[in-house]
């Protein structure tokens, strides 16, 4: 169906049955109305009582806790090593633990004057943190047989389920739903975006750990009445009177040369209760509920797609141990505006990007639907401007049709697909389309991760989860590779959607702009305190 036609088949009186008989128009008015835009910003609950912020951990209170080792298993490979081959990992309760420390965990507490405030491995819109996690583990050393709820807080695992069908060989998932109203408390209608962004965040933290472990990742092409019922999501007594968790994916966790089949599908005894995260919740935003119900449906089959090889470039000098790199990332809340980000770093940041330049593409090896557009401001030996890096051969020639008819599209690199589209400063214009924020001028560059939109969603409306999924995963391969050089990156939620496809000369919702992400030189905050994440 066509994307107009759909939306013009759907009026705003219609009622329940008839919006979710149609999720394409439903999906589409959805992204329109939570579009912020240059005279007024998309609907949010204005000012904000930190005081009643909704508890950023869920607990699964009246069951058993299985606390996990606090320090990861010492794995000394270097930044530079980390796509290389190496043995596996066995399936161990400390080497389970070593992945969720790097993938999902607390790595510090920030305080200021009697507050105090956690940082994860992943970084999260608002640092408000809607993914839950949960671990299905079989034959795993140490560690009953079972479903668990990983609670980051303290470390350790909330036992669940017993398995009441036995699998035949040993296994180890994951599985992750979002709680929505973790964002929807501060960004309103604009929020379900940002769970989608979130939930790439994590997929991209949770590759980047198993790869250090020897393992692989593998999505699980499961709709979500599967993943709500592997996880005991639909068991709707037990979230009676709590914020309910939307089911999102099942990885499977994988050691070179097996092959980990679905989890058990049928549990024994169920054990536990959710804890409340708001008991005052002050808004109701139900065009979420609308747009999840819109855009249910089973993850992408990865299967048959072909691993594009990104460039091989020099590794980065003086490489330090991956564990590092990924306990230290932090959201940057400020770049210095002066540094100049050297060439060598810029391009293997950029290779990081594309298909095969990081673990995240070997669990999502899809084509890839989403490509970087880049405000240049401090790139040594790169002339300020505009530039597009398309992620895969067949973009190419749609992106030169849809974009502005006047850009040069002249190569800027002699490995890397990266075009220049105008030479230009663009500092004031990457502040003014980053909803007037100065970080995204102060950086070295900021992205626009362009998608391709309307046909996407065409074929079926999840694409609009996985469009989001993807621009989250660049924006972790991007903030992890700018982190082992020294810099630190951002996510930037908040932009001025049409602003940014006026200036891309878009016409119609062939592609639109999901998200910015900005890298730079990040300066620190001397009022805030850093804790450890576990006393």
């Amino acid at each position: 169906m066509n994307a107009n036609a759909a939306v013009a088949g759907m009026d705003s009186s219609d009622g329940p049955a008839v919006r979710a008989a149609n999720p394409l128009a439903l999906t589409l008015a959805y992204h329109e109305r939570s579009k912020h835009r240059l005279d007024r910003y998309a609907a949010g609950p204005g000012p904000l009582d930190w005081d009643a912020q909704p508890d950023p951990f869920r607990c699964w209170n009246w069951t058993q806790y299985i606390n996990l080792p606090r320090q990861p298993v010492e794995l000394p490979v270097l930044w530079s090593e980390l796509n290389a081959e190496r043995p596996a990992a066995p399936l161990t309760l400390a080497n389970l633990a070593t992945l969720l420390r790097l993938a999902v965990a607390v790595t510090a507490w920030k305080s200021y004057e009697g507050a105090k405030w956690p940082l994860r491995a992943h970084p999260s819109s608002g640092n408000l943190h809607p993914t839950e996690t949960y671990v299905i583990a079989h034959w795993v050393d140490g560690l009953a047989d079972g479903l668990y709820h990983y609670q980051a807080r303290h470390h350790c695992l909330e036992w669940r389920a017993g398995e009441g069908v036995l699998s035949e060989q040993p296994g180890l998932w994951l599985g992750f739903s979002s709680i929505h109203w973790r964002e929807a408390w501060k960004y309103g209608e604009r929020a379900f975006r940002y769970c989608q962004l979130d939930l790439g965040h994590v997929l991209a933290a949770v590759s980047y750990a198993a790869a250090l472990l020897g393992w692989r990742p593998r999505l699980l092409a499961c709709g979500p009445a599967q993943v709500a019922a592997t996880l005991g999501l639909d068991r709707t007594e037990d979230f009676a009177g709590v914020e309910a968790e939307e089911p999102d994916v099942l990885l499977a966790i994988e050691l070179p040369g097996t092959a980990t089949g679905a989890p058990p599908q049928a549990w024994g005894e169920w054990s536990g209760a959710p804890s409340l995260l708001d008991p005052r919740p002050m808004y109701h935003w139900p065009v979420i509920d609308e747009v999840a119900e819109a855009t249910r449906g089973a993850a992408p089959d990865l299967s048959g797609f072909a691993q594009v090889s990104a460039p091989a470039l020099a590794p980065e000098p003086n490489s330090i141990p991956v564990a590092s790199v990924i306990l230290k990332r932090r959201s940057a809340q400020a770049f210095d505006g002066n540094s100049v980000m050297p060439h060598a770093v810029f391009r293997r940041l950029l290779a990081a990007l594309l298909p095969g330049g990081a673990p995240i593409w070997s669990l999502w090896p899809k084509s890839a639907r989403v490509h970087p557009v880049i405000l240049v401001h401090r790139v040594e030996g790169l002339a300020n401007g505009l530039y597009i890096l398309p992620r895969s051969d067949a973009a190419v020639p749609a992106l030169r049709q849809a974009l502005r008819a006047n850009f040069e599209w002249q190569p800027a690199d002699p490995e890397l697909p990266l075009f220049r589209l105008v030479a230009a400063r663009c500092g004031k214009t990457a502040r003014t389309v980053s909803c007037h924020q100065d970080i995204a001028a102060q950086s070295a560059f900021t992205c626009m991760m362009l998608a391709e939109f309307e046909g996407p969603l065409a074929e079926d409306a999840v694409a609009y989860r996985h469009l989001h999924w993807e621009a989250g995963m660049l924006g972790h391969a991007a903030t992890l590779a700018a982190e082992a050089a020294g810099w630190r990156g951002t996510g930037i939620g908040c932009f001025f959607d049409d602003a940014d496809h006026e200036l891309l000369g878009l016409a119609d919702r062939r592609y639109q702009v999901i998200y910015h992400y900005a890298i730079g030189m990040a300066v620190d905050d001397p009022r805030l305190t850093t804790l450890p994440a576990y006393d």
